[in-house]
């Protein structure tokens, strides 16, 4: 199995040698370095950035040399990628950046809707019902446009108004089939993701009835643990294999990797 989507120290995860080598001892194939990345001019966005370190942007290259030394000593693929937060009026940059970083794929993410994190409750604690659902809708038509950008080789964790217990629950059948006929038509590819499957809550990206409606489609997904922590790689890889496994799934590797 191949691991598309952890992180390392070149932005919330643990230092790349220790995610390598957990990767390598679970038994992996190869895993995706996809690190977060920010790039705006928006200063509520440029805050996140600085706060939580989201500047590959400035970073790729050496740690672009951190994975050449890490091919050397393990005995696992390694992928050069990225997970680029998205947001519409960042196109342009965004699409300057992949241009001349050129990864071996790229993953692109909802993670802010005007300029409110999503997976932070307490930015949506002054919000009533209605304008929660409408925080959602926006969500998802970022999703779409993100989709339909074509910047990305993967759309990670489709559903992540999920992990918010004020948004959790909002998402309708119709807004899952917006974003299933915008991957139908695109080169984009959604991901599973399971960077909440084995906590208390147990949150799976994207939930039963988003996967049912993407299947329903035709659209392939690919997969990523979504690890932040060596310990966490072993665990989440053996529930995607059994996820998969039960459910007929045979996943794809992201359409930009040639290897």
């Amino acid at each position: 199995m191949r691991d598309f989507h952890l992180h390392t120290s070149y932005s919330d995860g643990a230092f790349l040698p220790a995610m390598v080598d957990a990767a390598a001892a679970a038994g992996l194939e190869g895993i995706g370095l996809a690190d977060h990345c920010v790039v705006t001019e928006r200063e509520a966005a440029r805050d996140e950035r600085a706060r939580y370190g989201f500047t590959l942007d400035r970073t790729y290259e050496r740690r672009r040399r951190a994975i050449e030394q890490a091919r050397d000593r393990a005995d696992i693929e390694m992928y050069d990628a990225v997970e680029m937060n998205y947001e519409p009026r960042d196109e342009d940059r965004i699409g300057e950046f992949l241009a001349d970083a050129e990864f071996e794929y790229s993953l692109g993410s909802v993670h802010a809707v005007d300029g409110r994190s999503i997976q932070s409750a307490s930015a949506f604690a002054d919000l009533d019902g209605v304008e929660r659902d409408r925080v959602v809708d926006r969500y998802f038509e970022n999703l779409v446009a993100l989709v339909e950008s074509e910047l990305f080789d993967v759309a990670a964790h489709l559903d992540l108004t999920e992990r918010t217990p004020p948004l959790r629950g909002r998402a309708t059948e119709d807004h899952y089939r917006r974003v299933a006929a915008a991957l139908a038509d695109s080169r984009t590819v959604p991901e599973i993701n399971a960077g909440r499957a084995l906590r208390d809550d147990g949150i799976i990206h994207p939930s039963e009835p988003f996967l049912d409606i993407l299947r329903e489609f035709g659209v392939a997904v690919t997969v990523g643990t979504d690890a932040h922590r060596p310990d966490e790689i072993g665990d989440r890889a053996a529930f995607l294999e059994r996820f998969l496994d039960d459910r007929g799934i045979r996943p794809v590797a992201p359409p930009g990797l040639k290897r």
